[in-house]
């Protein structure tokens, strides 16, 4: 497998992919050297100077997504063999949730057919091999609250592409919304 590092807005991602799709995204790490021993450490090689077509569109997606454009992504074509069939059917589910739009970890395990599903569905959006392009940052919780995020920076790294969406969440709580914290 093979892996691009590019900058963006958000700092230098990789894309990595063999002969069938993208098989990797890699959000920004703290540094560049960092994002490229993540993409090493998933036994990918860095790629020569030509991207196959469907790299380069999906480059050039993440560089307009970064760059706060609306970019349609669903297209986009992935090694859905390298994760189970569980996880696959919940990324393809997610795939479908549109930019600027939330859902719950539970109405996403719904969506799938698996309504008690919640927390499978929270462990599958830890595994994203694709975040962005699988939108797991679009996955909140039951309460409205913004809950984990594997990416480098976290919850706040989720935060930050979701207003880069211009979503919404209207009443949702705060993150650190609590009534211990109250000032009442």
């Amino acid at each position: 497998m093979l892996f691009h590092l590019f900058e963006t807005n958000f700092g230098t991602c990789a894309i990595g992919w063999n002969d069938i799709g993208l098989a990797r995204v890699q959000l920004p790490e703290s540094t560049p050297a960092e994002t490229e021993a993540r993409m090493i450490a998933a036994n990918m090689t860095s790629a020569p100077a030509t991207l196959p077509s469907f790299a380069r569109e999906a480059r050039d997606a993440l560089l307009a997504y970064f760059s706060g454009e609306a970019v349609a992504m669903e297209d986009l074509v992935l090694d859905y063999s390298l994760v189970s069939p569980f996880n696959a059917l919940i990324y393809r589910a997610l795939r479908g949730v549109p930019r600027g739009e939330i859902v719950s970890y539970g109405d996403l395990a719904k969506e799938i057919g698996q309504p008690g599903a919640a927390r499978a569905v929270g462990i599958v959006m830890s595994k994203n091999p694709w975040p962005v392009v699988v939108p797991c940052h679009r996955v909140i919780g039951a309460n409205g609250k913004l809950t984990g995020f594997s990416a480098y920076g976290g919850v706040d790294t989720k935060l930050s592409l979701l207003t880069l969406e211009g979503t919404q969440f209207g009443d949702t709580p705060g993150l650190f919304d609590d009534p211990f914290f109250s000032e009442e």
